[in-house]
């Protein structure tokens, strides 16, 4: 138990630090990745691009060599034509496949790791679409759900408790910022109740950030069963409460 809670408090130092320095260092720009889960499943599609782009030029060398030794040489010409499809060949494995943005519908799906990666990544994706406040809320909660997805790691995935967290990050979080894309770019800065688009979706990023680090540290604490009461009430608030709540999300109305 000590163990176990020993790591739970290294997890959350790690995560304060590695906040830390995102807030240090600015707004996040281009594709970086807003966490390590989405980073490495980066990391994995390049590398898979790489196997086939090795793959490719020792079968296209493979095949030279085999035709200069059926024909005697394959001479000035097939030198070039080898070269020159090489290059095609790295040219296209390199551009291609293009990584996939995860659909909206398969973020909770499989283990917490994948969730949590899938998460990530589908947020990254949303950034250029969305006001610099929020960006930066982004880019804190990537560092938060890498925290929290350790967290959950070391929980019996059955926990009902469990469930609404996962339903709160792989759903009811992206279903937010999802809300908001729907809304016509010229109508977010348009006040409805004193309030844009835009600062409704930076305040309710800002909810959702705060009860991450909450949920982050009931999770630290064991304390599954205030866990689970929590995670009926995020649902009721988050889940149900996006439609509820769509008012705050969803274009204001015009007169025909």
């Amino acid at each position: 138990m000590a163990e176990s809670a020993s790591d739970s408090s290294r997890i959350l130092a790690e995560a304060r630090a590695s906040l830390q320095r995102q807030q240090a260092g600015g707004r996040r720009v281009g594709g970086k990745s807003i966490g390590r889960r989405s980073a490495e499943l980066k990391r994995l599609h390049m590398a898979r691009k790489a196997a086939r782009m090795a793959f490719a030029v020792m079968g296209i060398l493979f095949t030279a060599l085999v035709t200069g030794l059926v024909i005697d040489g394959i001479g000035f010409t097939g030198i070039m034509v080898t070269f020159f499809a090489i290059v095609a060949a790295l040219a296209l494995l390199g551009t291609f496949p293009r990584m996939k943005v995860p659909e909206l519908g398969m973020l909770n799906r499989g283990d917490v790791r994948s969730m949590v990666a899938r998460t990530e990544l589908w947020l990254e994706a949303q950034r250029p679409a969305l006001p610099a406040p929020a960006v930066n809320l982004i880019d804190q909660i990537g560092v938060q759900l890498d925290g929290l997805g350790l967290q959950l790691e070391g929980v019996d995935q059955a926990e009902p408790a469990v469930s609404e967290v996962r339903k709160l990050v792989g759903e009811h979080l992206p279903g937010m910022v999802e809300s908001y894309r729907r809304i016509p770019a010229n109508l977010r800065r348009e006040e409805r109740d004193g309030r844009s688009a835009d600062q409704q979706l930076t305040d309710g990023l800002g909810k959702i950030s705060a009860e991450i680090d909450a949920v982050t540290r009931q999770l630290a604490a064991g304390d599954l069963d205030a866990l689970a009461v929590r995670g009926r009430f995020l649902d009721y608030k988050y889940g149900d409460g996006l439609e509820q709540s769509a008012p705050q999300l969803t274009a204001p109305k015009t007169d025909a």
